[in-house]
């Protein structure tokens, strides 16, 4: 989806609103500056889709802007500051509420209407290959009958493609500022692709650890989740948002194309979703196999350290009983050994074969009683 039918977007205003773009400092990415403004990227002036004027400052925009009945203005903004907002809030009568949200960022996407001033905040995404991470930036525009302001707090979009295929189309230019809205919205959602593609790679590598033993895959799996959960909120509340613009687009009576390039942004928002959908379901579910292994793990470990200790007990037996064995000839053989004078049998001519043979009875009688019990 490229080119952006518009129709009737200064009559929609009253019905329906939005959330933007911003300014940047010279040289921010995205955009080539425009002129020496702090935060300005880039500022034109078109009449009949063509650019009239490249105003180096925004009071040269505001004053060419007056001098050419009919022209629009669309400024292009990165990061502004608190001044360059209150400027184009007074010259345009933007709502405090939606200049406080795009100078402090930190939105939900949303759509909303002051008077007849359209405010849209939408969530871009990039999927960074070298940290394999998402990064995400806002977006906010001010849409009004004449003008159009584009405030980026982050790396993504790049309006720089927008507003020159735009350019390159003059007829769809010059439907007005809901032209530049749909070709945004459709560059956003056109960004969302690469990021889907770069999750299911992730989570193929994912499968692969945590059948593999990783111990690193929890943590892995933990941080992905929090990815594809952040993901779900910036592509998510733009199914809503499309749903309004495409009811006011119909009961205004806009042309067929207009909402057919609609109907095409929902569908790959929706695709989008729907992926993402199934990312966060399967995420749970190798969360919970990966438990389950780490269990298994962890009971064949405990097996093994309850068998190797089994025989160590059974070792310990086998040394204790060979050491009572002994012990009790050794005592015999001790008691016989005292050299007193008065001692039973010492004189008996008997003596030494009957301590033998007690001393064999005794290690025999323990022998089996050890025997018995399975220490031997």
């Amino acid at each position: 989806m490229t080119d952006l039918p518009t129709g009737g977007f200064g009559r929609r205003l009253d019905e329906h609103g939005a959330q933007g773009d911003s300014p940047a400092g010279p040289g921010a990415p995205g955009e080539p500056p425009a002129g020496p403004g702090d935060g300005l990227v880039d500022s034109a002036v078109y009449a009949a889709g063509r650019r009239l004027a490249s105003p180096g400052s925004l009071a040269e925009t505001y004053r060419c802007m007056q001098e050419r009945a009919g022209s629009m203005a669309w400024i292009g903004l990165y990061r502004p500051g608190a001044a360059q907002i209150a400027s184009l809030a007074r010259e345009f009568k933007l709502h405090e509420l939606a200049v406080e949200d795009a100078i402090f960022a930190h939105q939900r996407p949303k759509l909303e209407r002051y008077g007849e001033t359209l405010f849209v905040v939408l969530r871009a995404a990039r999927y960074d290959d070298v940290h394999e991470v998402v990064e995400f930036s806002e977006l906010h525009l001010f849409l009004g009958p004449r003008f159009v302001i584009t405030v980026r707090h982050g790396e993504v979009p790049d309006l720089v493609a927008v507003r020159r295929r735009l350019e390159a189309d003059a007829q769809v230019l010059a439907r007005g500022p809901e032209a530049v809205l749909y070709a945004v919205l459709d560059q956003v959602v056109d960004g969302y692709a690469p990021v889907v593609a770069g999750l299911e790679n992730d989570i193929d590598e994912i499968e692969t650890e945590v059948f593999g033993g990783d111990p690193n895959a929890s943590r892995r799996i933990y941080q992905l989740s929090r990815e594809v959960i952040e993901f779900q909120r910036a592509a998510r509340p733009l199914l809503g948002m499309i749903g309004v613009l495409a009811a006011g687009s119909g009961a205004y009576g806009a042309d067929e194309e207009l909402q057919r390039r609609l109907r095409d942004v929902s569908d790959h928002l929706t695709h989008v979703v729907e992926r993402v959908d199934g990312f966060r379901h399967l995420l749970q579910n190798i969360l919970t196999v990966n438990a389950t292994l780490v269990s298994q793990q962890q009971n064949e470990e405990m097996r093994s350290l309850t068998a190797a200790s089994y025989e160590q007990n059974e070792e310990i037996k086998k040394v204790s009983a060979w050491a009572a064995i002994l012990f009790a000839p050794t005592l015999i053989g001790t008691v016989y050994g005292m050299n007193f004078e008065h001692m039973p049998e010492l004189g008996w001519r008997f003596g030494y074969l009957f301590a033998v043979v007690l001393m064999g009875l005794v290690c025999g009688t323990l022998y089996r009683i050890f025997r018995r019990r399975g220490w031997l």
